[in-house]
């Protein structure tokens, strides 16, 4: 199974601020947005089917993210992700935007999700069968802090040794 998943799309006019820049608050839908579609393709999880099934979804607990370079109107973007870290009910997603031939490094965010019991109200444990799907796809890193991890992958797509 793949651990870093890859997925382009298209900067929507909508989406953008006056100076034809993707508006910083719609990095975080687009980041979410393809994480989802993502997971779904790649894994066979769909979270909504998951979420009515089981009474069980995901919330974002905390965002950490760096701007870097502008995306621009109308520009194919690539947006990879990988599951770095997990626990019986957190999952730490990193994730990575780049111009469409890797080339240029335009933003990183980590995404800290929560699995929660919607009727209970309440954090929920991952089930096994999460757990060994997590196993499987999880791609930890060697950095417990953000900004670490930045610095890294800033000066490794400046090298031009970051796969």
């Amino acid at each position: 199974m793949e651990k870093i998943l890859k997925t382009k799309r298209k900067v929507r006019f909508q989406d953008c601020d006056p100076f034809n820049h993707l508006n910083n608050s719609k990095y975080l839908e687009y980041f979410i947005n393809v994480r989802e579609d993502q997971i779904a393709e790649n894994y066979d999880l769909d979270i909504f089917k998951y979420m009515k099934t089981t009474g069980l979804s995901w919330v974002v607990a905390s965002n950490q993210i760096s701007y870097l370079k502008p995306a621009f109107t109308m520009e194919t973007i690539l947006i990879e992700s990988q599951l770095i870290q997990y626990t019986d009910n957190l999952l730490l997603v990193e994730m990575k935007m780049w111009n469409e031939d890797e080339t240029e490094l335009k933003a990183i965010l980590w995404i800290k999700f929560i699995h929660y019991n919607i009727q209970a109200k309440k954090v929920a444990n991952h089930s096994e069968e999460l757990i060994k799907l997590f196993e499987s796809v999880v791609l930890p890193v060697d950095q417990a802090i953000f900004e670490n991890r930045y610095l890294e992958i800033v000066q490794k797509a400046k090298n031009r040794t970051y796969a």
